[in-house]
């Protein structure tokens, strides 16, 4: 057997096998035999039948299982001698395979495209010029959350001597039976909280909870849009039976320094409050702030190292992030069985661009850990499953069992690693402050800039997707 490797590009390599004759016809005389020995040929008793006449009447099946026998194992073990490391199966060429022979009159050609990882140069990573800023922290940003800590502490209380009125919160058991299906499942939903009035609560809820009390038992009917919230409840008609359990006001403490106090939380004034909360925020843009930076530094080194990637890890991570999305929507109560064919395509074409970054800079900052010599020793990935189990409030086994589940504590390390050699590009960067400018904001300016410039452009009119209805499946009165 002969073997020659072309260089396509840095990724794909033809393999080029010429099979010699004596090689084929071994394979070539077993498989005429086998075929012999079950052959029925008329004029012949069954077994019988001259060799030539068995390759005569079976010539295209014996082609075939020569074929079949005898590439795979040529084929592995000229990639084996290559010394190649193929990332995929494969792609198999045999020259004129209509008119080759595989009786060992002559050699046969054919050729293996075969995808590798390229050769990636050592990255320039040192002295990347980064930009922190850090993101000032505004009072109106300090008043949300202290609303927040007060909208934790509202209290239900219930109302007495009067009927549930509007801003009431009514809290009953419900069971919805579909129009025109009295045997199918109901819908069910239990201690249902229903603000009347609030406008995310279906209009209908809040018409027929008005004027309840406790122990009350109302049955009503609603019928929902078709382009309600809910995919399930669209376009529906439900009979509900509401059993009330109460009615009740909600109040929220005032603001003041006894309000502070009573948080248990060491806070000795609303100013103390404030000022603790501007120091936790404070620090939280900081960390943004490293994030915002570590990314930069990430798509900079990308922008400077081009080298080509292989096909078969973009289509990967394309599938990978595609499968996410896909998770995404299921969890929002998105039917994937109606995404139309011609969305998935366009989300995959984008998921592929973002695919090939993540690819790139993954194999960049593996050729800088070993550019840096950077090893994550066995206390290090322990000490990252005790962080992962107190985070996840499991045991550190727990964790070790959901690792080994998705490849192992393997996984831990290199991420670890990848952290290394990031902050090894940041350590090396240029570092000054800025500014804050709120990056999302110009980059949709820069998106308008090219949209306006775009439209000054003859341009085909872009189809209009439908835009995906959220779900609420247990929410018929919202």
């Amino acid at each position: 057997m002969k073997t020659e490797i072309k260089d396509i590009s840095a990724t794909q390599k033809e393999l080029i096998i010429e099979i010699a004759g004596d090689e084929l016809r071994d394979g070539y005389n077993k498989i005429s035999q086998r075929y012999a020995k079950g052959a029925s040929v008329a004029g012949f008793r069954k077994g019988f039948a001259p060799l030539d006449v068995i390759r005569m009447r079976y010539k295209e099946e014996i082609k075939s299982e020569v074929l079949q026998m005898i590439i795979p194992e040529k084929v592995s073990h000229a990639i084996q001698e290559s010394g190649l490391q193929p990332l995929a199966e494969p792609h198999l060429h045999v020259d004129n395979i209509e008119n080759i022979k595989v009786n060992g009159s002559e050699p046969i050609k054919l050729s293996a495209h075969i995808e590798v990882m390229p050769e990636i140069p050592m990255p320039e990573y040192k002295g990347i010029e980064l930009v922190r800023r850090v993101k000032p922290v505004e009072d109106g940003e300090v008043e949300d959350l202290i609303a927040n800590r007060l909208s934790q502490e509202i209290a239900l209380i219930p109302v007495e001597g009067r009927v549930s009125e509007l801003g009431d919160t009514v809290i009953a058991d419900l069971t919805g039976i579909f129009d025109g299906d009295p045997e199918g499942d109901p819908i069910v939903a239990e201690d249902l909280e229903v603000v009347l009035g609030d406008e995310v609560i279906e209009k209908s809820f809040t018409d027929n909870l008005l004027g309840v009390s406790e122990d009350d038992e109302k049955e009503f009917t609603v019928s929902y849009a078709d382009d309600f919230s809910s995919p399930a409840l669209a376009g529906k008609t439900l009979h509900y039976k509401a059993k009330i359990k109460s009615v009740g006001r909600s109040e929220t403490p005032e603001m003041n320094d006894e309000w502070a106090q009573s948080l248990d939380e060491g806070y000795e004034s609303l100013a103390d409050l404030r000022k603790k909360l501007r120091a936790d925020l404070e620090i939280y843009a900081k960390s943004d702030a490293d994030a915002r930076l570590r990314n930069n530094a990430i798509a900079k080194m990308i922008e400077n190292n081009s080298f080509e990637v292989p096909n078969t890890l973009i289509e990967n991570q394309a599938r990978n992030l595609l499968n996410n999305f896909a998770q995404d929507l299921q969890q929002r109560g998105v039917d994937l069985n109606k995404v139309e064919e011609n969305f998935v395509q366009m989300a995959l074409h984008q998921m592929r661009t973002q695919a090939e970054r993540d690819v790139r800079g993954a194999m960049l900052l593996d050729r800088i850990a070993d550019a840096e010599k950077i090893e994550v020793p066995q206390d290090e990935v322990d000490a990252e499953i005790e962080r992962m189990a107190e985070m996840y409030r499991v045991t550190p086994e727990e964790v070790k069992t959901s690792l080994e589940k998705q490849g192992g504590a393997g996984t831990i390390s290199n991420n670890l690693k990848t952290r290394k050699s990031i902050e090894a590009i940041v350590e090396y960067a240029k570092v000054t402050d800025g500014p804050w400018v709120d990056e999302s904001l110009a980059e949709a300016d820069a998106a308008a800039d090219s949209e306006v410039a775009d439209e000054e452009k003859p341009q085909k009119e872009a189809k209009k997707k439908a835009p995906a209805k959220k779900a609420a499946k247990s929410k018929a009165a919202e």
